[in-house]
């Protein structure tokens, strides 16, 4: 069992910054691939970043490309996402994941794992 557990959500005005930590506890963090997903209310749920084991590879949607960035530190057991220039789009409640075989990382379903969420607001 891996436990994910989030923080760093808040409110921010849009334009601003916030970083997000997800810290992996259970078993070893540095065999997992890491995701980020987010949703709103009324919405699906929407792939936003996700890094390979190694942190060698980065993948991140569309909407959030150019502003926001996953990293990790696997001595730290923790997945981060930087996010910049934040809009009123990007409220929702944000999510990290865990998987070993994840050949599509923009798939939740390919993550085993997943947290109770942090939830980000942003305001106009």
């Amino acid at each position: 069992q891996v436990q994910l557990a989030e923080s760093g959500g808040g409110l921010v005005q849009a334009g601003g910054s916030l970083r997000l930590s997800c810290v992996a506890s259970g078993r070893t963090f540095n065999n997992f691939h890491m995701g980020w997903f987010r949703q709103a209310p009324g919405k699906e749920r929407e792939f936003v970043a996700a890094i390979s084991w190694t942190g060698s590879s980065t993948y991140s949607s569309d909407s959030v490309k150019g502003r926001f960035t996953i990293s990790r530190d696997n001595a730290k057991n923790t997945a981060y996402l930087q996010m910049n220039s934040l809009k009123p789009e990007d409220t929702a409640t944000y999510y990290c994941a865990a998987g070993h075989l994840v050949s599509n990382p923009s798939n939740p379903n390919l993550y085993s794992y997943r947290g109770q969420g942090t939830q980000v607001t942003v305001s106009s």
